[in-house]
């Protein structure tokens, strides 16, 4: 064999490794989400346990939104600064540098939290709500269990190094849907890029937001990074392009550059590697079915709920959707009676079957005029 066609072969090789190579993520611990669609895209030791360092702060902003929503607590409410929060500006952590006595607004506080990661308004927080950070860390991790969190404790308000501070990052992802999905409105905190605290005694401190990829181009707006010496780096990460979400938790990435490197290649992976499909949208009717002996002769059904799915690239045709119902359905027909199902498949196999409610009601026909209908399918097969 000549070395010309030796060559040739050497370069087909290293192509077709390369188009097949399994894709990988640098990390201990990887998992990227679809968010609409809620599809897994990727993961890796996704349930192995983790020290979730400041990305515990997101289930701490929680609390706090949990309270907000149920009027409990309210953002221009103040809370003063112990001297345990304060000694955490001390301490050589990540702080807002609140100061003993001080009187601190809970949106000040949440945005030192969010934006800066400062673990003394992460103690001022917990003991404003809760009287002791102790007390509040229970009510993180009933919060955790409510929302699916199965692996998951927290001893803390602000992720510090403690051995029963603990999760995986399928937990931290469940955590950060959760988030989005139920606080888009003070999810916006996540992609301020600074803050600044008017602080008491001193010129304001402005400091800017740590997660790396808010400074690129991805679309991303969100969420929270960590580190711990025992954990290295950690990234709880989501972009918005175009309406599609990617949500992605990584952690274990050795080094700060590798943690951005990382994630903004798993959450490209997700973007260049599948489509999402918006298959109907909530109390919107999709389509209509047969009705038997009814004034209407059919009636148009909705589903309850934004369905999407989420299928690989240039795989569209794959997908089929189809109604299932035992029809014509007999009236009368009631506003949102279950009338049918949707079912989806994709390469043959169901990915989803869904309830269809009926869209109005249909009133059953008079007597005189069943007795024509129904005479008329015996004679000409019509209904």
């Amino acid at each position: 064999m000549n070395n010309f066609i030796k060559y040739i072969i050497l370069i087909f090789s290293l192509i077709t490794t390369n188009v097949n190579a399994e894709f990988n993520v640098k990390a201990r611990s990887a998992i990227l989400q679809d968010f609409h669609s809620g599809k897994i895209l990727y993961e890796k030791e996704a349930d192995a346990s983790i020290y979730p360092a400041s990305m515990t702060k997101i289930m701490t902003a929680i609390i706090a939104f949990d309270l907000i929503k149920s009027g409990d607590l309210n953002l221009d409410d103040k809370f003063i600064v112990s001297e345990r929060a304060w000694r955490l500006s001390t301490a050589g952590y990540s702080s807002m540098f609140i100061m003993v006595g001080d009187e601190v607004s809970v949106e000040n506080l949440l945005r030192g939290i969010i934006v800066a990661s400062g673990n003394d308004a992460c103690v001022a927080l917990a003991e404003g709500i809760a009287g002791t950070e102790e007390e509040f860390a229970i009510l993180m991790t009933a919060k955790a269990k409510e929302i699916g969190m199965e692996n998951t404790n927290f001893s803390n308000s602000s992720g510090i190094n403690d051995p029963n501070n603990y999760s995986t990052v399928r937990d931290i992802l469940k955590m950060s849907n959760y988030l989005i999905k139920e606080y888009p409105k003070y999810y916006e905190y996540f992609s301020e890029k600074e803050f600044t605290w008017d602080r008491t005694g001193g010129d304001p401190i402005t400091q800017g937001n740590r997660n790396p990829l808010l400074y690129k181009s991805l679309g991303a707006d969100g969420i929270k990074t960590g580190y711990l010496a025992v954990e290295k780096y950690s990234l709880a990460s989501s972009i918005d392009r175009n309406g599609r979400r990617l949500i992605a938790v990584g952690s274990g990435f050795d080094t700060k550059n590798a943690r951005s490197r990382e994630s903004t290649k798993i959450l490209t992976y997700g973007l260049t590697n599948f489509d999402l499909v918006k298959i109907t949208e909530a109390e919107k009717s999709i389509s209509e079915v047969d009705v038997w002996l009814g004034k209407q002769a059919t009636v148009k059904v909705y589903t309850k709920e934004d369905i999407y799915k989420t299928i690989k690239k240039a795989r569209k045709k794959n997908l089929k959707i189809s109604l299932n119902y035992d029809g014509p359905i007999e009236a009368p027909i009631y506003k949102d009676d279950k009338v049918a199902k949707l079912k989806i498949v994709y390469d043959e196999e169901i990915i989803g079957e869904y309830d269809l409610f009926a869209a109005q009601e249909v009133k059953k026909l008079n007597m005189f005029s069943r007795l024509l209908r129904s005479l008329n399918y015996l004679i000409w097969g019509d209904v």
